[in-house]
């Protein structure tokens, strides 16, 4: 299986077990960098925030597979996001919070093999990031 099915499965069955992970990555979010919070203080409804989560799921798929638009998209966000005070850390915690929310949710089944997919994804945002940070 390929790292971007291992991510399109694992998400399917985190969706089947707990429904929508947006609210829980939000939350968590929010208990690690509460600073982040105004930023979201119009988004009454959470379309803002359900909008950036589907875009970074999107992103984090195209990154495991095909690349066809996730490092320039992630370039972008980030430069979007630090341009408004968002370190690059925070940027990147995002990312790693999406990974804990979907490996507590599958539990026992969080695999070797489905870690590994993630990771590596993970370690590509950072690659980008650090990329994006530097100029390049």
């Amino acid at each position: 299986m390929t790292t971007q099915q291992l991510l399109s499965q694992s998400l399917e069955q985190v969706v089947e077990r707990m429904g929508d992970p947006a609210p829980l990555v939000y939350q968590r979010l929010f208990e690690r960098s509460p600073e982040l919070l105004p930023m979201f203080v119009g988004d009454d409804r959470g379309s803002v925030r359900a909008e950036m989560f589907l875009r970074a799921i999107d992103t984090l798929t195209d990154l495991a597979g095909e690349r066809h638009y996730a490092a320039g998209m992630i370039a972008s966000e980030w430069s979007n996001h630090h341009m408004n005070g968002v370190t690059t850390g925070q940027f990147e915690s995002f990312f790693e919070i999406i990974v804990e929310v979907c490996q507590q949710a599958l539990g026992a089944d969080w695999t070797p093999e489905i870690d590994a997919a993630w990771r590596g994804t993970l370690a590509r945002v950072t690659d980008v990031t650090a990329r994006a940070s530097a100029g390049g």
